[in-house]
Formats: C-alpha cells, structure tokens, sequence
C-alpha cells in the first residue's frame, strides 16, 4: 500500500494548502492511496486532544465538497475530543455543517471513517455517517461518556468497557473493521476501496484473475449436514465461490448470524450476504435486520451486484424482540432489496421458511436470478411447526406420520421452481459457475429510478 500527495501546484492543492494555514486540529489533503485519488481529513490530536475548533467545520465542508465535484472517495482519520469547549457554540456548528456535508455526499462517493483516538460526543455522531469505520485498539466512541454515565444511572464504567474498539465491533455495530495500528488502518483503507468505484457514478474496476468463473466447487457437494439441524460455516460456502478464495468480511462480530462481505467473481466486485447457521441458526433479528439493510443499501449505491445466499429458520420470537420493533426492522431488509437496483442473484441453500424467506431478496422482491440446492427447504414452516398446528388434535403417532409426508411433499424446491418462485434447481457444485453465468447477463441492469423525492423508509 502506498500513499503520496498530489502535485500542490493544482488547484485544489491549493486551496486545501491555503485552508491548512488557518488554525483547527484538522488538515486537509489530496492524496493516492494505491493509485487511488482521494480528499482526506486528518485529526490532530495534539491540540485539546483533537477537539473540534470553529475553523474546522468549514474545513470539512470544503474537504466533502471537493470530493463530490471531482467524484473521488473521502477518507477522514478520526481523534477528536468533542466540539472546543473554548469556542462554543461556534464549534457546536461547524460540527453540524460538517455533518450536514458529510450527508450531502453519502452514496455518491465512497466515505471511510478510520477512528485512532477518541470520538466523544456530537461528532462521534460523524461515525454513523460512514459507510465503512475502522478502529485501532486505542479508540474509543460515545455520545455521553462515564461520568454522565454514573451521574445518571449509578453505573461506573471507563472508556474502553463504554465505547472502545471491541465494543463498537461487537456490540454496537459502529467499527466494520479492527486493525492493530495506524500502518494497518491505511492497508484495510486501500483494500476497502479496491472493491469500490470512486463515486456512484462509475463501476467497481474489474480485475484480472487466474480463478476461472467455470470453476466447480467440489467441496460444495457436501457441506451441508445431513440433520436438519446440523451447523456449518457459511463462510466456507462464500470463500468456495469467491476469486481465488478471497473476500472481506464487514461488522463480523456484530450481528454474526447474517454475514457481509465484499468478495469477487471472474474478476467483478460484489456483495456478499448469507446467513450463519453457526450463530442463531441463521435467524433473523433486528441487528441482523439493521446489517443487512444498510449493507444492501451499500452496494446499490456503488454498483455492487449482489449475492444472497439463504438459510434461515424465520424471524427470532419472543416478546422483547417484538416490543423493540421487530416488525419495523425487518421491514427496514425488505425495503432495501426492494429499493435495490443492482443486479441481484439469490441461492437458497437449505432452509427459507416464511416471512424471512421472503426478505432474503426472494423473487416476490424483485431479484433477478434465483437458484435453490436439490436439499432446499422452501415452505411458510418446518415440518415440525406445521405438524403442530394443523393436527394439534391428533395423537403423537398421526403427528409424527404427517410431520414425515409434509417433509417429503413440502420441503423441497421443486415445487417452488414449478411455480417460478426459483428459476433453477442446480448441483451446489456449480454455485459459482451459475453465479458467473448470471453476473455476464446481468451485469448491463439498469432501472428506472423513482420520481418522488425520496421514499419514507422504516427505521
């Protein structure tokens, strides 16, 4: 990975040498990353940590202005101590504006977010504007920090426990990625923009690659468990299919039952969204909603075509799920698949019961190529649950002999292909080439977008 900075004689150069002069705790530049043109936005975490001065928000502004107009990413490094208490409500809205600037650019040009330091209150809110966030272990993030915390609810707690790196990758789903340091931070940087274009405006660049699209997965043939209820590690599946077994997993420890990764097939960039039967089964909860969604969002915006691979049981019961909006999240998956104009292929690998079958870009939301494994499970439920329901009256014997002719009649994609809900049943051997083939057809796609100003998404 190299980095080096732009001719300063150009003009954008020098207009962000002349910003530089004017005092903040950010600097401006234009540089290449891996041959890749980008505007970054440095921290300086000397001055009161890094805390964010009047001058720094127009700074910023100017940094994600220039970054649209010349369709490059924008890649800021991150350690602030919050707005500058000594500057006041002046640094309060050069905060704002720099939020505002960095939501103007959002889907339009790749934003990275790499955090080495502190992120403390209202601009910490600058992380959840990014599409990718990398932290160091040093790094920490939050709205309110441990003294608040204690003030107001009696529990001690410090940085780290509140918001460090581990935290925001596990728990809150802020960090995408951990590195161990700052040289690692610009690596994980390039490699993230390796997958992407520089703007929505143009497609990832295809690379060449020894892996043939025709080859076969042989090691497909039998990774899935012969108990219904055995595991596996999906991302067998995804590395099976990827050029030469590569791929990058985003947010792995948050949410892991849906797994996110950015991955390519014959030399194209793609997304790749599957479930975990090793976490949960592979159900669906509102985190697991939440990733999705925003990763789907993802890759419509920079011209990812996407990749589903589906098995799940159903949505997670229960009544706290319910209570904190489990109707209102996983509508938030069916709403981005169904706003997604990228090419879409889906395979359903074993089970695809019910409403989570259906926001797992089934056919019904307008995917354009799906294919099922000989052993998939296509049904409103499982053998078990229909047998439970329907002879609820009967007796264990009768139970268990319809539970056995619904297995048999129900669970399998055949009748699902015959209906058109799957265009094909394959061997899993030829996952990738049928991934492929697909990928030449539709990799032209284009949609027709909507004419209002925008649509009211769940959240």
């Amino acid at each position: 990975m190299t980095i080096s900075t732009d001719n300063p004689s150009s003009r954008p150069s020098s207009l962000l040498g002349l910003l530089n002069r004017v005092p903040g705790s950010t600097r401006l530049s234009i540089t290449q990353i891996d041959n890749r043109k980008v505007v970054a936005v440095f921290s300086n975490p000397g001055p009161q940590r890094g805390a964010l001065r009047e001058e720094d928000g127009p700074k910023i502004v100017t940094a994600a202005k220039l970054a649209r107009s010349n369709g490059i990413p924008f890649i800021m490094v991150l350690a602030t101590s919050g707005a500058s208490i000594s500057d006041g409500v002046p640094a309060l809205s050069g905060w704002g504006r720099a939020a505002k600037a960095i939501a103007d650019i959002s889907g339009i040009v790749p934003i990275i977010i790499g955090l080495t330091g502190p992120a403390l209150s209202g601009p910490a809110l600058l992380l959840g504007l990014a599409d990718v966030v990398i932290t160091t272990p040093d790094s920490y993030a939050f709205v309110s920090g441990p003294r608040m915390v204690e003030g107001f609810t009696g529990v001690k707690t410090t940085n780290a426990d509140l918001g460090g790196s581990h935290v925001q990758a596990s728990k809150s789903g802020v960090s995408y990625l951990e590195v161990a340091d700052e040289s690692e931070l610009f690596d994980k940087i390039a490699e993230v923009l390796s997958y992407l274009p520089n703007s929505t405006d143009a497609l990832p660049k295809r690379l060449q690659s020894d892996d043939p699209p025709e080859r076969i997965c042989e090691s497909l043939s039998d990774i899935i468990p012969a108990s219904p209820t055995g595991s596996y590690d999906i991302r067998n599946v995804i590395e099976e299919i990827s050029d030469e077994g590569e791929f990058l997993e985003l947010r792995a420890k948050w949410a892991p039952q849906l797994v996110t990764a950015l991955a390519r097939i014959g030399g194209r960039s793609v997304g790749m969204i599957a479930n975990q039967p090793q976490a949960m089964a592979g159900t669906l909860d509102i985190q697991a909603s939440q990733k999705g969604a925003r990763f789907v969002r993802f890759c419509d915006a920079f011209n990812l075509p996407l990749i589903t691979l589906v098995d799940t049981p159903g949505f997670l019961p229960g009544k706290d799920i319910e209570w904190r909006g489990m109707i209102r999240h996983g509508a938030e998956l069916a709403f981005a698949y169904a706003a997604c104009g990228v090419p879409r292929i889906c395979v359903i690998l074993r089970k695809a019961y019910g409403g989570a079958y259906i926001v797992m870009d089934s056919k019904g939301m307008g995917s354009d190529m799906v294919f099922a494994w000989p052993q998939a499970e296509i049904a409103v439920m499982g053998a078990q649950g229909a047998a439970q329901i329907l002879m609820r009256r009967a007796s264990d014997e009768e139970r268990a002999s319809y539970q056995n002719t619904y297995q048999e009649t129900y669970l399998t994609p055949w009748i699902a292909a015959e209906r058109g809900f799957v265009d094909a049943v394959i061997d899993p051997i030829e996952t990738r080439v049928k991934i492929s083939q697909s990928l030449e057809l539709l990799i032209a796609k284009k949609e027709r977008i909507r004419p209002s100003k925008h649509a009211n998404s769940p959240m």
